[in-house]
């Protein structure tokens, strides 16, 4: 799924320190997205949500069963990202962010996020996950997925007290999820265009999650139906535009600032957005060719080849035109802010913007 911010602050402490106060490290990291609120009440707001979300997360998942609440402790122990709730606190922002419900809101869209892990997990033969092992390689493949369920049933049931209509949502994110899933494995079927099944599965997978996270954050700090419908659509068009730029820092980065060792996706074989634009290229040089005939052969396994692909792929047309994609998600993102008031809120979800045109530039 996409990346994000890590927000907490220090040994299961979330964004405060010691003794509940919060942590000057915890503000800092809306750079890591290039947020910037701009305004010290605003960013109080947000971190007490964020810090009453990393408490509730675990009493959530707590369960009779002391085995049970281990592995699901797994990954929200592991520390990680927080991009999620962090959405749904900045959403909250253009009603009453103090509201309880918010607070649930953010517990629903991050169990189901961290439900999809376990899954992801499995179906990928991770071994390590947030730099410890994989809830599948510490105990079973079965272990993994039952847990990933248990977090799907709790999301449920915490999005059972927010009322009928945080279920019907949260139900049909999780199909959209599941449609993306079950597309990106089968994959292109006869006469797809690869990019645009690739630009779907992304959409399901990663913008639908992201969609909720800003809608249910207006939602119930009761917003005004038209900013919780722009706010809709601005995190399914940010969340295309993070997880293609991911994409391209996958090749273009010579830091590990994706998150992964630059290349990963090339040597497992994954058909990313400059990979599909590569081999779906026409161009007649030299270095296009040999580019597609080295794409074409699948998994680059071999160090010569992938690094000769990844080379290639640097100095691409095909780097370029994913590079004008993702700005031009990032863009039709901002645009669709335009029915909120103008305020810090506004202005963070914009540097948003900014920060994934800017990152793979």
């Amino acid at each position: 799924m996409v990346g994000g911010v890590v927000i907490r602050g220090g040994e299961g402490s979330g964004v405060t320190g010691s003794g509940g106060r919060r942590s000057r490290s915890g503000a800092g990291q809306f750079g890591t997205l290039g947020l910037h609120l701009g305004d010290p009440r605003s960013e109080e707001s947000v971190l007490g949500v964020l810090a009453a979300v990393e408490a509730e997360l675990l009493a959530s998942i707590a369960s009779a069963d002391p085995f049970v609440t281990e592995a699901a402790r797994h990954l929200v122990e592991a520390g990680g990202k927080r991009f999620r709730p962090l959405l749904v606190a900045l959403g909250a922002q253009f009603g009453d962010p103090t509201r309880a419900e918010v607070v649930s809101a953010a517990v629903v869209v991050e169990l189901t996020h961290l439900a999809t892990l376990y899954h992801d997990d499995v179906m990928d033969e991770a071994s390590v996950r947030r730099g410890a092992p994989s809830a599948n390689s510490r105990w079973t493949n079965s272990v993994a997925i039952l847990v990933g369920d248990y977090l799907f049933a709790r999301a449920a049931d915490v999005a059972a007290e927010l009322g009928p209509e945080a279920v019907r949502l949260q139900a049909r994110t999780f199909a959209r999820l599941v449609h993306g899933q079950i597309a990106e494995t089968i994959g292109p079927r006869a006469g797809d265009d690869p990019v645009a099944h690739y630009l779907r599965v992304i959409a399901e997978k990663t913008g639908s999650l992201i969609a909720t996270s800003v809608h249910f954050g207006a939602q119930f700090s009761g917003a005004a139906p038209k900013q919780v419908a722009a706010l809709a659509g601005y995190g399914e068009t940010i969340g295309v535009a993070f997880q293609l730029s991911d994409d391209l820092l996958d090749i273009a980065s010579e830091s590990t600032e994706s998150g992964k060792t630059p290349g990963t996706d090339l040597r497992e074989g994954v058909p990313t957005l400059p990979v599909l634009y590569a081999l779906a290229g026409d161009d007649a040089d030299a270095a296009s060719v040999r580019l597609r005939e080295i794409l074409a052969t699948g998994p680059l396994t071999d160090d010569a080849l992938h690094a000769e692909a990844l080379g290639l792929l640097r100095e691409s047309p095909a780097l370029k035109r994913a590079r004008e994609t993702v700005r031009s998600y990032a863009e039709d993102a901002r645009a669709r802010l335009a029915p909120l008031p103008a305020g810090p809120a506004r202005r963070a979800l914009e540097s948003l913007c900014d920060h994934i045109a800017d990152r793979t530039s």
